[in-house]
């Protein structure tokens, strides 16, 4: 049975993302449904209220929450309430650090804040590995919100 998971991350790095996001059992959720930079940015120009429309829609009928961090997640606008709504809607969630992977100039950054709300809530925090790593942690995400 294939576990249905939210992506959340900043789009600036859909790069990164994209590396790890397609694995076997895991039915992934990009960005809300944002499959592309067209249509994230299509999505901006409607505004706040369509845009958190797109988070809700993206959330339903997940498990768990993965929230890729890299520079910047933490203060990115949409961050909060797409954790927010994760928990509200009992989703299990594992913040997973993606920095050190390469973007598609061959770069690496720097590492970002875990968001507050990831480990005050009793879910942990990683850094990318590999597939089968991650494949556990959403694993263990869902155990520990009851999923």
């Amino acid at each position: 049975m294939a576990r249905r998971v939210f992506f959340s991350f900043h789009y600036k790095y859909v790069w990164k993302v994209n590396q790890v996001r397609s694995m076997p059992n895991i039915t992934g959720t990009a960005a809300a449904g944002f499959q592309d930079a067209s249509l994230w940015e299509e999505a901006k120009l409607k505004g706040d209220k369509e845009i958190k429309k797109m988070i809700d829609d993206g959330l339903k009928n997940t498990s768990v929450t993965v929230v890729f961090v890299t520079y910047g997640t933490s203060t990115r606008k949409y961050i909060n309430y797409e954790i927010d709504q994760s928990l509200a809607k009992g989703n299990g969630l594992v913040a997973v650090q993606i920095h050190h992977l390469k973007d598609s100039n061959g770069e690496t950054g720097s590492p970002g804040a875990i968001p507050a709300q990831i480990e005050a809530n009793g879910f942990k925090a990683y850094k990318y590995t590999n597939k089968e790593a991650l494949a556990r942690w959403i694993e263990e995400a869902a155990t520990l919100a009851g999923k």
